[in-house]
């Protein structure tokens, strides 16, 4: 029992430096693409700034890209419990949704629009290699506010005929796309949240008003 015991320290011990390996590399990677830019980044410079080898990287990000990948799934993650959060006491639909596209926002004003955009970009190469059958689909990357629009139909919030995971997976949509443009400057000085806000708005406005379908 003891040796068992042993053995299983050993084995949560390991999972555990594995994290904080990848979780390292994720914050060297993201620092130096803050200070030099994505292309200017490479490899061996996350490597240098995590403190760790080159094998070990490859060992937890295949690819670079995969770097932007995961960064994708840490902000979605903190969008999603960010809902979780909102949802634990009475709630409004448009209020759980603004509330969650303004700390998005707040993130990517932290970042250079550069990132933003390859970032979104990974994210669109990743959907079409699930779409292909060449890679798993990670559930964290589950559309962000598909939890919300479950529970609103449950709690009577959205009429019962409306799919809620269609909604979310356009709502998805329309963030993913929205960030893209905001991060390219085509809103001028129009806020990310109010813009995307206001297209999911009428988004459900009209699903919403359209009745079941025949």
């Amino acid at each position: 029992m003891r040796a068992a015991d042993r053995g299983q320290r050993r084995a949560s011990y390991q999972q555990a430096r594995s994290r904080e390996t990848k979780h390292a590399l994720v914050q060297a990677a993201v620092a130096l693409w803050r200070a030099h830019g994505y292309a200017g980044t490479t490899v061996a410079d996350i490597c240098r700034a995590a403190g760790v080898s080159k094998g070990l990287f490859y060992f937890h990000f295949p690819r670079k890209e995969d770097v932007l990948l995961e960064v994708g799934v840490l902000s979605t993650r903190t969008a999603q419990r960010e809902t979780q959060a909102l949802l634990t006491k009475p709630y409004e639909v448009f209020a759980v949704v603004d509330a969650v596209l303004a700390g998005l926002e707040r993130s990517m004003r932290r970042n250079p629009p550069e990132l933003i955009i390859e970032t979104i970009m990974e994210g669109y190469r990743y959907e079409h290699r699930v779409l292909a059958g060449e890679q798993e689909a990670d559930p964290s990357l589950s559309p962000i506010f598909t939890e919300l629009f479950a529970r609103a139909r449950t709690d009577g919030k959205l009429p019962a005929h409306v799919d809620t995971a269609h909604l979310a997976q356009v709502v998805q949509s329309l963030v993913s796309e929205g960030a893209r443009h905001w991060a390219a400057g085509v809103y001028g000085d129009r806020r990310f949240a109010d813009v995307v806000g206001t297209d999911i708005r009428a988004l459900i406005a009209g699903i919403a008003g359209s009745g079941p379908a025949a």
